[in-house]
């Protein structure tokens, strides 16, 4: 084999077999290759890798010190395995499973075998089980609500989504609530073979469909579609939508026959929308206060959808908000009254380009993966309430009309993911950080999750592991090859819950007697089996892996998301109460929740540009272009896009001039949850009172004041639900100010390349 392949959640490169310096290259195949992924080799080499296991000082020592800003003991991995297993044994018999919590996200790896989540599932479970957590960050309101309106699950829909090679033939016009970022399309959880979001865009514009991209930020839409740029107050699409449906009942112009086939409720939510429910009618005079858009606009932009095939497109930032249900409810709701869904024609899409796969056509098969076997313990948290389950264990939450308690977690293990990462007002989840006894992580670098741990095992990289690309949303199948030694001590995720099991007694259940090498094999006979069922044959694991990729069958036809639902309503009828669409949800009603009624409906955010008080600037954390959430901020890339070694801050340049900021100034951006660094970049591609800090930099904060260095943005997002209904982080619903920062802050070291902690 000439060359070795590694698949990653941001494309697929390769490696020749040479004896010089290792370096990857792109893959001939993949058109639209992600740059910043030929520096992984770099990052995984660098010094803030952690070579051998260490211990925290003050967990040694049972002293108050506090985590984040203690020291760290070299140990040896003998002494390591003793001390986590002995703990483990500890708190489970004085305090009981249920008190052991596994923080892990989905993103660790994009190899089937060594997915840190499964590998950490199944250890734990055959220890007799584990807390765990429940939805996605990236889109935990849809994950609740979506089962409610349109009766199937998240990765259901997204699995149905009308393919782009029939979006590109019917469809006239694409509304973009949200746009579409080519920059997030370049990763795709579980791996990517080839970038296709590009080439489905670019049909559409070749066949003509035009587009509109509603965000705050004009780089929302790729430049290459031309999109019409309608810029918005962010958090306030629902309110827009909603003067769009307003104008669609008083014109009478809404399609009445699918409404009534295919919907339920419609006419309790038309009250609500003419005014008739004790409330403001919702005119585009009314959405035109909130939104911030001129109401002639609005009402342009009405004539424009009521005349072409429309597709209503919602980004899954737009539920990342205050209220985020109501943005994907209404949207699918204005797609039901222009009657397109069920077509080529339009209908509504949720995450076009959100990640690669969205819009593509291929079986989707259910490819095999590591057996995580059965949890014992049904405690579980929405995924973004861990702050909450750590200062209230015992206490009661309301979940999706469910009433739940948090359990009162004594120790956590982190495999896979950073909590200091995704989670919201990182300075409130440093203080919750300190309440477990002991927190054990499987970490690769000295970044935030590290600093913050008592027990540290060295982790290795994909790069230094075999595993198999096997994505069920990606018609890839890649073999990935050890490329480089392991770096340090560090061992891979398995080899660490093995050496554990051992300590622990039940080694042999753990591993199945399989090294890396039999359980690769194992899972690859068992996808020879499941292709087999989907007509397509394998060859053997010999074959596959000296070749190093496979390709699965194109597919010619078109997929249309719920064509039959739309051609036989009462054959194919929805899993929801009613079988059809529900824009009034009985369901939820039963609820009586103060913060989601049966149907949308406009609730102001806990803080909007509409009621700004003290903090002027809406700020946007949305997903950086230059790395995968925090991985590979250490990587040349992202580094070089850093301005003084902190995240850019993008500002309008009115917001810029009030404020005396130039280009390139360092300023300090604040509010009444904390304050961070950032370098200032101004562009009038983002809307006056809005400012965009990408997320990933990894979270820094100076030993003396809290203050983050680097420019992460979750120091000022705040931990507050998007109701009581899903629990889902509202990341997007943040409101800043920004100011040059002080010359105290000049000389500042910053902890990411600080080893006193060593």
């Amino acid at each position: 084999m000439s060359k070795k392949f590694i698949g990653t959640h941001w494309g697929t490169y390769t490696h020749g077999n040479k004896k010089s310096k290792p370096k990857l290259g792109y893959w001939t195949k993949d058109l639209n290759p992600t740059k910043f992924g030929l520096d992984f080799i770099n990052a995984a080499q660098d010094n803030l890798r952690i070579s051998q296991p260490y211990i925290r000082k003050g967990w040694l020592e049972k002293n108050k010190t506090l985590r984040g800003r203690d020291t760290f003991i070299p140990v040896s991995w003998d002494k390591a395995i003793r001390y986590a297993s002995t703990e483990l044994t500890k708190v489970k018999k004085k305090y009981g499973n249920e008190c052991i919590y596994a923080g892990s996200y989905g993103w660790a790896s994009a190899g089937r075998f060594h997915h840190a989540k499964s590998q950490l599932n199944r250890f734990l479970n055959l220890f007799g089980g584990f807390s765990h957590s429940f939805q996605s960050y990236s889109y935990a309101a849809a994950q609740t609500l979506l089962p409610h309106i349109i009766g199937k699950s998240l990765y259901e829909l997204l699995d149905d989504h009308t393919s782009w090679n029939a979006l590109s033939k019917k469809t006239e016009l694409v509304v973009m609530f949200g746009g579409m970022p080519l920059k997030n399309s370049q990763i795709s959880s579980g791996g990517v073979g080839k970038h296709s979001t590009k080439k489905g865009l670019e049909e559409c514009k070749k066949n003509g469909v035009k587009f509109i991209n509603i965000s705050p930020l004009k780089t929302d839409a790729p430049s290459f579609i031309k999109a019409k740029q309608i810029f918005i107050r962010p958090n306030t699409d629902t309110a827009l939508m909603l003067s769009l449906a307003y104008l669609l009942i008083v014109n009478d112009t809404y399609n009445k026959n699918f409404i009534n086939k295919y919907t339920v409720g419609f006419d309790e939510f038309k009250k609500y929308v003419l005014g008739k429910k004790k409330n403001k009618p919702c005119t585009p005079k009314w959405a035109s206060r909130i939104t911030g858009i001129p109401e002639e606009n609005i009402i342009n932009l009405y004539k424009i959808i009521v005349k072409k095939r429309t597709l209503i497109s919602m980004s899954w930032s737009l539920q990342r908000a205050s209220h985020g249900e109501q943005p994907l409810w209404m949207g699918i709701t204005l797609a039901s009254m222009l009657g397109h869904i069920g077509k080529s024609s339009g209908g509504f899409g949720f995450g076009y380009s959100a990640v690669n796969s969205t819009g593509d056509s291929f079986n989707k098969i259910k490819w095999p993966s590591l057996p995580q076997l059965k949890n014992k313990i049904k405690s579980f948290i929405p995924v973004a309430r861990i702050t909450d389950m750590l200062n209230n264990p015992g206490k009661s939450f309301l979940y999706d009309g469910k009433k739940m308690k948090y359990p009162k977690i004594k120790l956590i293990y982190w495999a896979g993911g950073n909590p200091f990462h995704h989670h919201q007002d990182l300075n409130k989840l440093v203080k919750a950080w300190q309440k477990p006894e002991t927190i054990i992580v499987n970490e690769i670098w000295w970044n935030s999750q590290a600093r913050h741990a008592d027990i540290i095992f060295p982790a290795s990289t994909a790069l230094e592991k075999n595993d198999i690309m096997l994505n069920p949303r990606d018609p890839t199948i890649i073999a990935n090859h050890k490329i480089i030694k392991n770096v340090g001590e560090s061992k891979s995720d398995y080899e660490i819950f093995s050496e554990l099991s051992k300590k622990l007694g039940f080694h042999k259940k753990f591993t199945n007697s399989f090294n890396e090498k039999q359980w690769l094999g194992s899972l690859w006979d068992q996808a020879r089996i499941e292709a087999k069922k989907n007509n397509i044959k394998l060859p053997s694991f010999k074959t596959f892996w000296n070749k190093g990729y496979l390709e699965l069958p194109k597919i010619k036809r078109e997929n249309i998301m719920l064509k039959d639902f739309i051609i036989n309503p009462k054959k194919n009828r929805l899993n929801t109460p009613s079988g059809k669409i529900e824009i009034v949800s009985k369901t939820i009603k039963t609820f009586k929740l103060k913060d989601c009624k049966e149907y949308p409906f406009w609730f102001e955010p806990y803080e909007w540009l509409g009621n700004k008080n003290k903090f002027t600037l809406h700020l946007i954390s949305n997903q950086p272009e230059h790395k995968l959430h925090g991985q590979l901020d250490n990587a040349y890339l992202s580094k070089k896009n850093k301005i003084k070694k902190k995240e850019p801050i993008i500002i309008n340049p009115l917001d810029a001039k009030k404020r005396g900021l130039k280009n390139n100034d360092l300023v300090e951006v604040f509010n009444k949850r904390g304050k961070m660094l950032a370098g200032v970049k101004i562009s009038n591609k983002v809307m006056e009172g809005v400012v965009v800090v990408s997320t990933g930099s990894w979270f820094s904060p100076y030993k003396k004041e809290q203050l983050e260095i680097h420019g992460n943005p979750n120091v000022l997002t705040g931990d507050i639900p998007t109701s009581s209904l899903s629990q889902a982080p509202s990341a997007h619903t943040t409101l800043v100010e920004v100011k040059k920062m002080s010359k105290k802050y000049n000389n500042l070291k910053t902890l990411l390349y600080d080893f006193s902690h060593l």
